[in-house]
């Protein structure tokens, strides 16, 4: 098990998730953010099932920057309720890990 995470959120629009990215690089909460779409997303919202077009973007960082990342996201998110979910990385290539390691801020 490693002190990596990828955390996941989506937004509507590209510029959106790229505006995302660049605060998260920016302020060295994440190593790397890929944005992935369109994509289709199936939800239920207010007692609904909708569909909607996103854009998601997998962040890659460490556990200790989760909360800074998650404030980051929401000051900057468009949503009411956005989606952010992160997932322990259990392994990895060691010069990834060892890379994606040394590219976020240490811990406060």
């Amino acid at each position: 098990m490693t002190d990596c995470i990828q955390v996941m959120t989506t937004v509507e629009e590209r510029e959106q998730a790229e505006a995302i990215a660049e605060i998260l690089l920016a302020e060295k909460l994440a190593a790397c953010v890929q944005v992935v779409g369109p994509i289709t997303s199936y939800f239920h919202w207010q007692g609904k099932n909708e569909k909607s077009t996103e854009y998601l973007c997998l962040i890659k960082s460490r556990r200790y920057l989760f909360a800074k990342i998650e404030a980051a996201i929401k000051k900057a998110h468009p949503y009411e309720v956005p989606e952010i979910l992160a997932v322990p990385v259990v392994a990895g290539s060691d010069g990834y890990l060892d890379w994606l390691a040394h590219q976020v801020r240490e811990e406060d």
